[in-house]
């Protein structure tokens, strides 16, 4: 007597198959048998719309009825009743098959789309097959067992899905769509959305898509949509990716010893032809490079590309104007000066942005609020953002919201800026929590997969104070403050909600504040009653008392520990300190340093994914970076070698002009309208003067390869006075302390 080893169910309720394997051991391991449970309201033969598979037996069942009896409605008569029945057809299909046509089978009654019907498989198998070969067979390729709690979320999410496609979406949510749609196109200016695919809504005839929504309600949208191509699609998988990062280190470390093992079996003749056919095999030797087409001087504006801003005045503001062609779009961005803030304020900078759009106001949830904006607008975002000032160590600080509409929609922009600013919702403890979480996690992250980026943060933070404000509010300090908050929210919400009341006392005033406008000049002529009428409504002073602040972290060399293999190590000096005088040469010669000595160093010898020369000519911090660093102190020596690399660079005339090109080129990069303000805004507020731009951009021209041999100097700087910042593994960390005599700090950042 054969006893079942396994039994597992799957379930769904409209067009999905209900399957139940059962497995059985047996001599035979092929036949199969399935028998298919149909029940419909409707005539079950009327729907098959196929022939019967070969091999097919159907079984008739008693079908059932159903008899109701209710009352009528009151106005016909007191006593009146009102029957009908339900009636339900079920049929069995048994059907003998080899295990190999076993997924054809399955497709085919997928295919059948019978109207209402509800389907129980049951497999019936006499084989030797184990668990994971069945799984093979029975599921579509790419698809895997999902857990209970999984299938309890797929059943909300189709329950939801299967709501829209009979109820249509909120007459808000689609007005909010369709004016994304509409204030995006225009300008081309997508944000994160794919370029390539607005593109294609260029195609889309909206005057129809409108006309139907009009007639129709939402549901003209979404019902054909979600019924055939997710609701009744036969091909959609379930699919659970669970991470396994034990598994990512075992790879890099059987990779990199599969690598060192094929090395150690080579001997010195093969190594030596190896490098002989790969310097063959250079996809670009020099008389091909002379060939290619190049870019030449001719080719470069002498002049930097200029913004037309004209700088004036309402309501006692200053209102930046940039008249470009917008195709009636207004881009709008409005600084708050958040300098005078409380130093321990900073860290919940970021917070209260978030809170502004995401909690709500009083009178509408945050769903409504950001619909309403989708609505009217093309969208409001609210962030901090910090950068020092040119020749001066004052930083610029300022809570920035950037935002755009259509021209017949700004005055509702406006209004919305207005009660998003003021009428915030800032005591919403929920989800306030959930901003502190998230924040967490994205940083977490971060640490893991971009950790030089919080490198150059933490770096910046111990070279000037303008750095230490943004890594306050966006590097390591803020990670380690969201972790000690995340505890406390429950205990001292009180006094949070407090301060975020502070926050936004201190910053919405008229003191400190700008605005920044582009569009054309019938749209910017219409924006300036808006902005008047905006600017009335924010109080003449602010609540902030004078603070003033020039903290920098300590200079110690750190290391932050990550469960990582990989290593994110940073090296900098502020230059400026040193005696440095800006020259637009600076600009070349970092990009050559990151192109060709990190490059060859620390990516092609060294295995990073990538090396990075930055110079900071507002604070005049110049850094080295690598990405994903297999090496720790190898790097370090890298970087310490540059200097004696830049004095005995011997270059010609055409690698001069390429570096040029190259630098010019990051300055010269396309940008959309919108861009072309806002940076010009930035360069406003940071001090930068297009007399300034201008001699830099001939200073650039004219580098010479002297120029590189004097930077040698300057970068002298980082080797004897440069402060090193690491995001790295345990191992790594320690085996440089021993070498180095604890030339780190070390501190757990994960």
């Amino acid at each position: 007597m054969t006893s079942p080893l396994r039994k597992f169910l799957l379930k769904s309720a409209s067009g999905n198959v209900i399957s139940r394997h059962e497995t059985r051991r047996a001599k035979s391991d092929s036949t199969t048998k399935m028998q298919i449970m149909i029940r419909s309201f409707e005539s079950i033969d009327k729907n098959l719309h196929w022939e019967l598979p070969p091999n097919t037996r159907k079984i008739k069942l008693p079908s059932t009825r159903s008899l109701f009896t209710v009352l009528k409605s009151p106005h016909v008569h007191k006593k009146a009743r009102e029957q009908f029945q339900m009636k339900i057809n079920k049929e069995m299909l048994v059907m003998e098959t080899k295990r190999h046509e076993l997924q054809k089978k399955l497709f085919w009654l997928k295919r059948q789309r019978i109207f209402g019907a509800q389907f129980e498989i049951l497999f019936s198998f006499k084989t030797r097959l184990d668990k994971e070969k069945l799984q093979k067979i029975l599921i579509q390729p790419g698809s895997k067992h999902v857990s209970e709690d999984k299938k309890v979320e797929q059943r909300h999410v189709m329950a939801a899905l299967n709501s829209l496609a009979h109820e249509g979406f909120y007459s808000e949510a689609v007005d909010s769509s369709i004016n994304s749609i509409d204030s995006s196109l225009p300008g081309n200016n997508t944000g994160s959305f794919p370029h390539g695919l607005a593109q294609m809504l260029h195609s889309v005839p909206m005057p129809v898509l409108k006309a139907r929504v009009d007639k129709e309600g939402s549901k003209a949208l979404s019902t054909q949509l979600i019924e055939h191509f997710i609701l009744n699609n036969p091909h959609r998988p379930s699919v659970e990716v669970q991470p396994d990062a034990e598994k990512a280190s075992e790879s890099e470390s059987v990779e990199r010893y599969n690598f060192e093992k094929l090395k150690g079996c080579m001997t010195a003749k093969d190594l030596a032809e190896l490098a002989r056919v790969t310097q063959e095999l250079q996809v670009n030797p020099p008389k091909v490079l002379k060939a290619a087409p190049k870019l030449s001087f001719k080719n470069i504006h002498k002049k930097p590309i200029e913004v037309p801003t004209e700088v004036g005045d309402i309501n006692g503001v200053k209102v930046l104007q940039h008249e470009l062609s917008t195709n009636d779009v207004l881009y709008a961005d409005i600084a708050f000066d958040m300098t005078s803030l409380k130093p321990e304020l900073l860290p919940l900078v970021p917070l209260f942005c978030q809170s502004l759009l995401g909690t709500g106001t009083k009178d509408l949830n945050f769903i409504q609020l950001n619909q309403l904006i989708g609505e009217k607008t093309g969208g409001i975002s609210v962030y901090p953002y910090t950068s020092s000032k040119q020749g001066s160590k004052d930083p610029v600080s300022h809570i920035m919201v950037r935002c755009k509409a259509m021209s017949a929609n700004t005055e509702d922009l406006f209004n919305l800026i207005t009660r998003v600013l003021k009428e915030a919702d800032l005591t919403n403890q929920k989800r306030f929590k959930r901003f502190v979480s998230q924040s967490k996690a994205k940083l977490e992250n971060q640490l893991r997969d971009a950790g030089h980026i919080l490198a150059a943060a933490r770096l910046n933070a111990k070279l000037n104070n303008a750095g230490w404000i943004a890594e306050q509010m966006s590097g390591i300090s803020y990670l380690e403050f969201l972790k000690d908050i995340e505890g406390k929210i429950e205990e001292e919400w009180s006094q949070i909600s407090m301060s975020l009341e502070e926050i936004r006392g201190a910053l919405l005033s008229k003191k400190g504040c700008l605005v920044n406008l582009t569009s054309d000049g019938k749209t910017l002529k219409k924006a300036e009653k808006c902005v008047g009428k905006f600017l009335d409504l924010l109080p003449s002073t602010s609540l902030a008392t004078l603070s003033t602040s020039n903290a920098q972290l300590s200079s110690e060399n750190e290391a932050f520990i990550i469960p990582t293999q990989v290593n994110y190590v940073g090296k900098a000096a502020n230059i400026y300190e040193t005696g440095y005088q800006l020259k637009g040469s600076a600009y070349v010669i970092s990009k050559y340093i990151s192109n060709t000595w990190l490059w060859d160093n620390i990516r092609v010898s060294g295995g990073a994914f990538g090396g990075f020369c930055d110079f900071d000519t507002r604070s005049g911090v110049l850094s080295f970076l690598s990405y994903r660093d297999p090496n720790l102190l190898k790097t370090l020596d890298v970087y310490d070698a540059t200097s004696d690399f830049l004095s005995k660079l011997e270059m010609d005339d055409d690698t001069i002009k390429t570096a040029i090109l190259g630098a010019v080129g990051d300055l010269d990069s396309y940008q959309l309208p919108d861009a072309k303000g806002y940076t010009s805004f930035l360069r406003y507020l940071s001090g930068v003067p297009e007399e300034e731009r201008q001699a830099r951009r001939e200073e650039m021209l004219s580098t010479r390869s002297s120029d590189f041999k004097e930077f040698a100097g300057v970068v002298d700087a980082i080797k004897d006075k440069g402060v090193i910042v690491a995001v790295a593994s345990d191992h790594d960390v320690d085996s440089t302390n021993k070498e180095r005599s604890n030339l780190f700090s070390v501190k757990k950042a994960l």
